[in-house]
């Protein structure tokens, strides 16, 4: 038993195990990072809870137009001095009583109330989706800053190897020259130096690689950093004519379809709509009902009544002048057991109905109060509404400095890179026919090295800069 046990939870979590690998991209290129973000980030997730939060509000608001209906029932016991339901006569004694009522309501009016808001509820619902499409493209845009951050890691650290193998190529070729005898000793202490220093190098390089991808990995939460990798491929400068468009094209581009300013423009409606639904509190409302209610109880019945055959008179007084007694007929009341409960339930409903106005008259100042704060919400929601655009046109001209920045750094290195090739192919020369030193071939070699590494840094930063402006005329990172 215990065998099958240990069998079915095998299965069971191998199972889930193969559903979670379900989801994960056999290859991670910067288009299925930026998806599996989309699907397991966890700012997304609350948004998209948002969403769900904004879509109960509005089922409520409709629920407001409904009738209402609601029921009851009691069933007691009363000990003492009660009124007999038969007789009408107080007595001692001890009673069961059952009552039952259903009542219906609906609002007539409340001054608009319901119909404000419903109609903040769809704002709210917009605004959350709004936010949810704002967030989606920052994580979008975060997850590509990173993920271009592992690609020039690794491209630096292929550059840093690749340069360490010339090195010990030159590194042989100078120990056999030292040993026959036509190079100085010193040539070779030189290029061990350079090639111990360029190791070193490659390990800090590997380390920036492995921190690089820890990094990604935890943006997108996956815990397997060990064998998290991207796709092997490099990114080219993207074919783009934005930077021939001019901030003022990409600023109004910008405010039709970026959501900072979509989110902005919400908040102030509803915060509008806060102060419609807050005044519709100093009307009157009129609301209508029906109410059906019924009653059981344990006491016997009445079954008739009349004068007793037995004492037909009873004496209820004294004429005080003559002493004569004052008699009256006594009657006799006859009971039975009590009905049954569904002909008592018959017998004994009876309906209510009507119409409750409600006036507000005074309550402290509350709702005028209330009226005030909300009035001063609205003034805040359109500063911020204000301070949105701003901000909007500051980020858009930020983005557009930055990419054309970007796009003079990269040609700028571009030339720095063919110079140095040039500069290093010709100091190589000069050293293998002797004219020139180590050292001199390894400061050569020192400045292509640090050219192409910041041709690298600046190729990738072109890339997120242009990525980043086009994301403000409306062109994702990644479609989603």
């Amino acid at each position: 038993m215990r065998s099958f046990v240990v069998i079915i939870s095998i299965f069971f979590l191998s199972v889930q195990v193969h559903a979670q690998e379900k989801d994960v991209p056999k290859e991670w290129t910067l288009e299925a990072c930026v998806r599996y973000a989309m699907d397991n980030n966890i700012s997304v997730k609350q948004s998209r809870l948002n969403i769900e939060t904004a879509e109960i509000s509005r089922s409520e608001a409709i629920g407001n137009y409904l009738p209402s209906l609601n029921g009851s029932t009691s069933n007691s016991w009363n000990s003492g001095l009660t009124q007999n339901v038969t007789t009408g006569i107080l007595e001692t004694q001890t009673v069961r009583n059952l009552s039952a009522n259903v009542t219906a309501g609906v609002t007539l009016f409340d001054g608009l109330n319901n119909l404000r808001t419903f109609q903040r509820a769809k704002l709210e619902k917009l605004a959350s989706q709004y936010s949810l499409q704002l967030m989606k493209d920052d994580i979008a845009l975060f997850v590509a800053n990173s993920y271009l951050q592992v690609l020039v890691n690794k491209q630096q650290l292929e550059l840093l190897v690749e340069q360490n193998l010339v090195t010990k190529k030159q590194l042989e070729l100078t120990r056999k020259t030292v040993e026959a005898g036509t190079a100085p000793e010193g040539d070779l202490l030189e290029i061990e130096a350079i090639n111990a220093d360029e190791e070193q190098q490659i390990v800090v390089a590997q380390n920036n690689l492995r921190i690089a991808k820890i990094s990604l990995a935890q943006t997108l939460l996956i815990e397997d950093y060990q064998n998290f990798d991207i796709a092997d491929e490099g990114y080219d400068i993207p074919l783009t004519d934005i930077l021939s468009k001019t901030p003022e094209e990409i600023i109004e581009k910008a405010k039709e379809d970026r959501y900072e300013v979509k989110v902005a423009e919400q908040n102030l409606e509803i915060a509008e709509k806060d102060i419609e639904i807050s005044r519709s509190q100093l009307y009157p409302s009129l609301n209508g009902f029906v109410n059906y209610n019924t009653r059981e109880s344990d006491r016997g019945r009445s079954v008739g009544a009349g004068i007793d055959p037995d004492q037909p008179t009873r004496e209820i007084g004294v004429v005080e002048a003559t002493g004569q007694a004052v008699v009256a007929p006594n009657f006799r009341v006859e009971t039975a057991g009590p009905s049954s409960f569904f002909d008592q339930l018959s017998r004994n409903d009876g309906y209510t109905f009507g119409l409750q106005l409600n006036v507000p008259i005074f309550n402290g100042f509350a709702t005028r109060n209330q009226i005030k704060r909300r009035e001063v919400n609205a003034k805040r929601a359109e500063f911020e509404l204000q301070q949105a655009e701003l901000d909007l046109e500051a980020n858009v001209y930020q983005a557009y400095v930055d990419a054309q920045g970007a796009a003079k750094a990269y040609a700028a290195a571009m030339k720095a890179v063919e110079s140095q090739k040039l500069a290093f192919d010709y100091a190589q020369q000069r050293f293998e026919v002797g004219v020139s030193n180590a050292f001199e071939l390894s400061q050569s070699k020192f400045r292509l090295t640090n050219a192409e590494n910041t041709l690298i840094n600046a190729k990738y930063d072109y890339i997120f800069n242009i990525k980043v402006l086009e994301l403000y005329f409306g062109i994702r990172v990644v479609e989603y």
